[in-house]
């Protein structure tokens, strides 16, 4: 994955296929390989994907928020030339992607959403994060998903790696404190833009009363569940994620 990534200005992101641009936006502890299956399928299907590394830990604290993050969005997609893109994010990533939409609604011609902060998430619970203890965070990072085995010592590792970096770890619990307090309850209702809802049913990080929430309040969004599913849809089943979403854009002509 590093090996594909691009360094222009100051962004690094990977670039694959040629289309309708979709920028993916990953999450607060997600890696960009948690979207492999779906670099892999949509090119093949005439779409471009587009995955910027978002500047989680290289920000000043005093701009380490989700609004920060939805303006290098917007900075990216004029960096890029691009007209209209379809946004998908998981987790924090989800609300970036919800808050960017809000923000610059003539971008963003679709929004794609699995497991988003932005109205209600267990995080990681009071107790999170415990630095130097490993079973702790492997527990954690386990019950992101359905499957525990899922969360290889890879994931473990990386994640075990952040929270024990100082700098990392209070840039980590700042970016959580700034999705709480952003709250998009009242901002759903006004926006328009077609929304695609992908849900793991047995999500303990936002809930399945989440997905209900978000489809109730947003005027115009499709809700798909997905069974034996955790926090991270396009991880667990990437094969009936890609399904759902390419259905979607079809029906929806994107």
């Amino acid at each position: 994955m590093k090996n594909n990534l691009r360094q222009e200005g100051k962004f690094t992101y990977l670039e694959k296929g040629e289309g309708t641009p979709i920028v993916i936006l990953h999450g607060l502890m997600g890696g960009l390989s948690n979207f492999d299956g779906v670099i892999d399928y949509f090119p093949l299907k005439g779409y471009k994907i587009l995955i910027p590394e978002l500047p989680l830990y290289s920000m000043s604290l005093l701009k380490t928020s989700v609004g920060t993050f939805a303006k290098y969005i917007k900075e990216f997609v004029d960096f890029k030339g691009l007209d209209k893109v379809i946004l998908l994010g998981n987790s924090l990533g989800g609300h970036i992607g919800l808050l960017t939409t809000k923000l610059y609604p003539e971008m963003v011609k679709a929004l794609v959403i699995t497991g988003s902060s932005g109205l209600y998430e267990n995080a990681m619970g009071e107790s999170y994060p415990r630095r130097g203890d490993y079973e702790f965070i492997k527990k954690k990072a386990q019950n992101v998903f359905y499957d525990p085995d899922v969360a290889t010592k890879e994931i473990v590792d990386e994640v075990y790696e952040t929270v024990s970096d100082r700098n990392k770890l209070v840039k980590t619990l700042a970016i959580a404190k700034s999705a709480i307090r952003h709250n998009m309850a009242k901002d759903l209702p006004k926006m328009r833009t077609p929304t695609c809802i992908i849900w793991g049913k047995d999500d303990n990080v936002t809930p399945p009363e989440v997905a209900e929430d978000f489809k109730r309040l947003l005027p115009d969004a499709d809700l798909y569940w997905i069974d034996k599913c955790g926090h991270a849809a396009m991880m667990e089943h990437p094969e009936l994620f890609n399904e759902l979403l390419h259905g979607w854009l079809q029906e929806r002509n994107f």
